[in-house]
C-alpha cells in the first residue's frame, strides 16, 4: 500500500506508480489535458490495480458518449479481475461498485458510494471531485454544495487538494446563487492552486450570473494560464468570456472567440457542441447571422440522434439541428427521446421524460416557426430544466428561446413574469439581454395603447 498525494493508501507498490498516479488526481483537479497519459502510465506499471481501473471507467462514463460505455464496461471487467488478484481496501472498492452503478443507468446511486467513501475518508479529494462532477451532470446544485461542506472541516489549510474543494465550493455556492461568497472562494482557489481552471470559471459564473460582463472580462483578462493546460474544458472558459462580450454588444471578439478557440477544433464532444450551438442560437436571438457555422454542427449532431446518454447533450443537438434545418434528423431525436422516456429504468429516462420531451418539442416548434406553440412547451419544463443538469449559465440558452419565443407569440405578461423570476434568480441583476427584453415589452404595449386611442 502506498500513499497518494492527498493522504490516501492505494494498493500500488511502485513508486513510479504513485508519481503517475498523483499526476492522475491533480490533473483530474485541474481539467488538464494530460491526466489520460498518467493514467495509462499507472495502468501499464500496475495492472492489477484495481482503483485505477474503476476511475478509467469512471472518466468514461463521465463522457456522456454511448461508444464509450463499451470502454468502461471493460475496465469495470478489469477492476474486479484484479480484485480477485489482490485484496484492495473498501475505499477502492466502493469506486468499483459506483462505477458499476453509473454502467447501470444509476449515478445518483454511484453517488452514494462517493459519499461513502468520504464518510470513512473526508479528505479523499478524488472521491469529492466525482461526487461533484457526478452532481452537476444530474443538476444536483444544493447536494454539490452539502457534499463539499460536509468534509470542508477536515481539510487543513495546508492540504494538497484544499485549492480544489474551494473551486468546487465556489461553483456550488454559484449554483445555489451565494454570488458573493462564491467569487471569494473562487478567488482563494486560484490563491492556492494557480491551475484551478474550475474555481477560475465558477467566479465567471459569478459576473455572468449578477450581470457584469465587464468585470468577468477584466477577471478573465491576464489568466489564461489558469486554463492553457486543459482539456477541452478551455473551450468552455473560452465561451464564457465570449458570453460576456455578446452581453456587451461586442460582436466581433464573440465571432473571433468562436472561430479561433470555441470551435478552433472541429470535436464531437457535447460539452464543445454545447457551448457552440448555445453562442450560435444567443447571437441568432440578438439578429446576428451566423453564417455556415451551423453546417459542421448539424452534422456531427445528425450522426447523435440515437447516443442518449444525457438530455442535456440531446437538447444541444437539437439546437445544431433546427439551427441547420434538418427536419428528418430532429424528428429522429425527438422519436429517440421520447422512446427513453418510457423506459422504466434508470437515472436518464426520468430525465428524458421531464424535461426532455416538451423540452425538445419546444425547440422544434421555435425551430419551425410556431413560436406560441415552442413557448407552451417550453415554458412548462422551466420548474424542472435544472434536472437536465450543467450550470444556469450553460441552461440559460433554453430561458432566452422560452422568452423571445413567448415575445413573438405576443405572450408579453407571460414572459414579464419569467423575466422577473430570471431576475429574482440573479440577485436582483439583469443582464443587457433581458434589459433589451424589457424594452421591447414596453414599446409593444405602448403600441397597442397608441392604437387604442381613438383619431380625432
Amino acid at each position: 500500500m502506498k500513499q497518494d498525494v492527498f493522504g490516501q493508501m492505494n494498493t500500488l507498490t511502485q513508486s513510479a506508480a504513485v508519481d503517475a498516479w498523483n499526476g492522475v488526481l491533480l490533473g483530474f483537479m485541474a481539467h488538464a489535458a494530460i491526466t489520460p497519459q498518467h493514467l495509462g502510465k499507472v495502468l501499464e506499471l500496475e495492472p492489477d490495480f484495481a482503483l485505477g481501473h474503476a476511475v478509467k471507467g469512471l472518466f468514461m462514463v463521465l463522457l456522456g458518449r454511448r461508444e464509450m460505455l463499451p470502454v468502461a464496461t471493460e475496465a469495470l471487467n478489469a477492476a474486479n479481475t484484479a480484485m480477485e488478484r489482490q485484496p484492495v481496501s473498501a475505499r477502492e472498492k466502493l469506486y468499483v461498485e459506483a462505477l458499476a452503478l453509473y454502467l447501470g443507468d444509476l449515478p445518483s446511486q454511484a453517488i452514494q458510494k462517493f459519499e461513502e467513501v468520504l464518510r470513512a475518508n473526508p479528505t479523499d479529494t478524488l472521491a469529492m471531485k466525482l461526487s461533484h462532477a457526478t452532481r452537476f451532470v444530474l443538476g444536483d446544485s444544493h447536494g454539490m454544495r452539502r457534499s463539499i461542506e460536509r468534509v470542508m472541516p477536515a481539510y487543513e489549510p495546508d492540504h494538497p487538494g484544499r485549492g480544489y474543494l474551494l473551486g468546487c465550493h465556489s461553483f456550488a455556492l454559484e449554483e445555489t446563487g451565494a454570488y458573493e461568497k462564491a467569487e471569494i472562494a473562487g478567488r482563494q482557489a486560484l490563491w492556492m492552486v494557480s491551475d484551478d481552471a474550475w474555481g477560475l470559471h465558477a467566479v465567471a459564473h459569478v459576473h455572468e450570473m449578477t450581470g457584469n460582463a465587464q468585470l468577468g472580462l477584466d477577471w478573465l483578462a491576464g489568466r489564461e494560464d489558469a486554463w492553457a493546460h486543459c482539456n477541452n474544458f478551455r473551450y468552455h472558459v473560452w465561451w464564457h468570456k465570449a458570453l460576456m462580450h455578446l452581453d456587451l454588444g461586442q460582436i466581433d471578439q464573440v465571432m473571433a472567440l468562436y472561430d479561433e478557440h470555441i470551435r478552433k477544433d472541429k470535436t464531437d464532444d457535447y460539452r464543445d457542441i454545447s457551448n457552440a450551438t448555445s453562442l450560435l442560437s444567443r447571437l441568432e436571438l440578438e439578429g446576428v447571422n451566423v453564417g455556415n457555422r451551423w453546417e459542421e454542427l448539424a452534422d456531427l449532431s445528425a450522426a447523435r440522434t440515437e447516443d442518449g446518454c444525457l438530455i442535456f447533450a440531446d437538447l444541444h443537438y437539437l439546437l445544431a439541428l433546427t439551427g441547420d434545418n434538418r427536419a428528418d434528423a430532429t424528428g429522429k431525436m425527438l422519436q429517440r427521446i421520447q422512446k427513453d422516456a418510457g423506459r422504466n429504468h434508470g437515472d436518464t429516462a426520468i430525465r428524458m421524460s421531464d424535461p426532455g420531451v416538451a423540452a425538445a418539442k419546444g425547440l422544434e416548434a421555435f425551430g419551425d416557426g410556431l413560436y406560441g406553440t415552442a413557448f407552451d412547451f417550453l415554458s412548462t419544463t422551466r420548474g424542472s430544466m435544472q434536472l437536465a443538469g450543467g450550470s444556469h449559465a450553460q441552461r440559460d440558452v433554453f430561458e432566452r428561446i422560452t422568452i423571445d419565443s413567448g415575445l413573438r407569440a405576443g405572450r408579453l405578461d407571460e414572459v414579464e413574469r419569467i423575466l422577473d423570476d430570471r431576475r429574482a434568480k440573479r440577485a436582483g441583476g439583469e443582464d443587457n439581454y433581458a434589459l433589451a427584453r424589457r424594452a421591447l415589452i414596453d414599446a409593444a404595449r405602448d403600441g397597442d395603447d397608441a392604437q387604442s386611442v381613438p383619431a380625432e
